[in-house]
């Protein structure tokens, strides 16, 4: 019965469907820009990029697209992303045609660049131009924070006098078509790659790091003097305080040399503080902390009061999570050392600050509970830092990394927290091989970093298990279970490959608007739904003629090429239910289904707004991790597994 209403209800769409929607755009009728506040964003430029250049006033050329497919104006900040996108593989297949193109016209406007290099507009006004009307300034002199500036003129004697101050060559569209803009590789290979090149120096700042626990002892606290601080303040640089098993309730140590200062374990050695204020503070590069413990530390989170060096775009989020108390603190003091350390604490365990090359391994924080109450058990701010073979539980985020480009945050274990890993305006990361356990986010990327690494990462009973924004990333082999959603693809131009997707409430969330991702190899398998989207466009999760296994999709491999013939809608009104319902797999294959998509590739008003997978997968692409995930659901139904 339930098969007889759908497939009548199927058939009465596709008649009503065919006569509204038979009419496309005429392309010879350009539409007209509008307010860019109203596109879709697009951009070269990271979001603290988009910071400095509204800080600065900078001036970053524009692009406006309306295509024949795709229901929203796209919006380029900057245009090197417009062509690189344009020429994408896939990109028409998923957008249409672009009906018309406008970008910035500087030929009224007075361009100036300071001694940043950045462009600005001094004078004057611009408007936009059709690209087929416009010639570009390409190679100038000319920046903005995201790399060159690409200037477009409606008339070339602009662009020429543009080039005669600021250098550079004069291109029409099909000349900056050809230009050979920097395009980000999606491939399991190119992941591997950076995820190699970041390990490596992880290796290498891990062990230029623990040299420092070879350096001579030059007092014995206790024996040699009769405090830590007194022990600081007496040892050489560069050489070791050692303190023997006992408690030490010195207050607010500071240490302004290279020292290392070591205990005799972590059941063994305390240092107590008054509970007020960071425990120890170092301000100077190559201070080591190893083989003791931690308490006593202040309440202290945001110091809204602080004075600080700069009035950056950031200075707020410095003074909101920069400064709290701390365990260690550790502030222009580049290549220190944290190992073997135990940190009790209701604020933050480790602060690293304007401090590259910290490394803080073997490690354990443990906040507060509930989060709400605790803070950040490490947290890296305008600095690249090491963490690894750590245990976070409790309080508000186990690493939390602000404008750290370049951590690498691997081997690590999180529990009981509100994010396991949280990146804030951080690029070319890598997060790896970490376990993250009742959390409300295992790995979350904001603020629209690029370049980020999220790999082989495990993720359990969480509300998400992983949610990365910003763009050209990749996340590759991940396993996410019995969370309440599994992935969210919420970036764009990224990769999402070889996850191992089962037993969530939700397995995947689309949230982008933007259609530009590669999801391609994954298994969903198990999940109470396949899959959620936000309004949107058509979303094809196929690359290179390979999607992804869907437990229980419906259809057969005829031509035995490992895919089944049908395409797979997991948002679909049929294929959605095709893991809970018999019924789902009859009317899958019915004609009345088969005749409607048909249609939906040439009836614009026919394609789908959800995902479509055309090459679903037979069987698993990781078959021992899906395995392995469904024993670790045993109360999960898992109809149609295993293909």
């Amino acid at each position: 019965m339930y098969v007889r209403y759908l497939v009548t209800a199927l058939v009465a769409l596709l008649l009503v469907t065919s006569g509204v929607f038979v009419v496309d755009v005429d392309p010879g009728e350009g539409p007209s820009v509008v307010d860019f506040d109203d596109t879709i964003g697009m951009t070269d430029l990271t979001q603290a990029e988009q910071r400095v250049v509204r800080e600065r006033g900078i001036a970053v050329p524009r692009a406006e697209v309306f295509y024949s497919r795709y229901r929203y104006v796209v919006g380029h900040q900057g245009l090197s992303s417009l062509v690189t996108e344009l020429d994408r593989d896939g990109h028409e297949r998923q957008f249409g045609v672009p009906l018309s193109i406008y970008v910035t016209d500087y030929a009224d406007a007075e361009l100036e660049t300071g001694e940043d290099g950045y462009l600005r507009v001094t004078g004057g006004d611009t408007d936009w131009v059709a690209v087929e009307n416009a010639v570009f300034v390409v190679d100038s002199d000319a920046r903005h924070p995201g790399g060159s500036a690409v200037v477009p003129f409606r008339d070339r004697g602009a662009a020429e006098s543009f080039t005669d101050r600021l250098g550079g060559t004069v291109v029409d569209w099909e000349g900056l078509s050809a230009h050979p803009f920097e395009r980000s590789e999606l491939s399991a290979d190119a992941a591997e790659r950076r995820a190699a090149d970041r390990n490596a120096w992880a290796d290498a700042a891990a062990a230029d790091a623990r040299s420092l626990t070879e350096r001579p002892v030059s007092v014995v606290v206790g024996d040699d003097a009769p405090t830590l601080a007194a022990a600081i303040d007496q040892a050489p640089a560069n050489t070791t305080v050692v303190l023997p098993a006992g408690e030490y309730r010195d207050e607010n140590i500071t240490v302004s040399k290279p020292l290392t200062i070591r205990g005799a374990g972590v059941n063994e050695t305390w240092v107590v503080g008054d509970g007020n204020g960071s425990v120890l503070r170092a301000f100077d590069a190559r201070v080591a902390v190893t083989d003791l413990s931690i308490r006593g530390i202040g309440q202290q989170q945001a110091r809204p009061d602080i004075d600080l060096d700069t009035d950056a775009w950031d200075a707020q989020v410095l003074r909101a999570y920069g400064y709290a108390a701390s365990g260690i603190e550790f502030d222009d003091a580049g290549g220190s050392y944290v190992a073997d350390v135990y940190v009790d604490t209701p604020t933050n365990g480790v602060t690293v600050r304007y401090s590259d090359d910290v490394v803080v391994e073997d490690v354990r924080v443990d906040g507060e509970t509930p989060w709400r109450d605790g803070f950040m058990s490490t947290i890296t701010i305008h600095s690249r830092m090491l963490v690894q073979d750590s245990t976070f539980v409790g309080g508000r985020d186990g690493v939390y990394m602000h404008l750290g480009d370049g951590t690498v945050v691997r081997d690590n274990r999180f529990a009981d927290l509100r994010f396991g890993v949280h990146e804030m305006y951080t690029s070319e990361t890598l997060v790896a091989n970490n376990t993250a356990t009742r959390t409300r986010t295992g790995v979350v990327v904001m603020t629209l970093p690029e370049d980020n690494v999220i790999a082989s990462n495990h993720v359990t009973d969480s509300d998400i298990g992983i949610d990365v924004a910003g763009r050209a990333s990749y996340v590759v082999g991940n396993t996410v279970v019995g969370n309440e959603q599994g992935l969210d693809v919420g970036s764009d131009r990224s990769l999402f490959a070889r996850n191992t997707v089962v037993g969530n409430e939700v397995g995947i969330r689309a949230s982008t608007l933007i259609p530009t991702n590669v999801v391609t190899a994954n298994d969903i398998v198990g999940n109470d739904r396949y899959v959620s989207t936000s309004l949107g466009p058509v979303r094809i999760w196929t690359d290179d003629g390979a999607g992804n296994y869907w437990g229980g999709a419906p259809g057969v491999d005829s031509d035995r090429d490992g895919f089944i013939d049908r395409a797979f809608q997991p948002t679909g009104a049929v294929d959605r239910y095709a893991a809970s319902s018999p019924d789902a797999h009859v009317l899958a294959t019915s004609p009345a289904v088969q005749l409607l998509r048909s249609q939906e590739g040439s009836l614009p008003g026919l394609r789908s707004s959800g995902v479509v997978d055309e090459a679903p997968r037979v069987g698993p692409v990781r078959p021992d991790a899906v395995a392995a995930a469904l024993n670790a659901t045993d109360s999960r139904p898992t109809t149609g597994v295993m293909g």
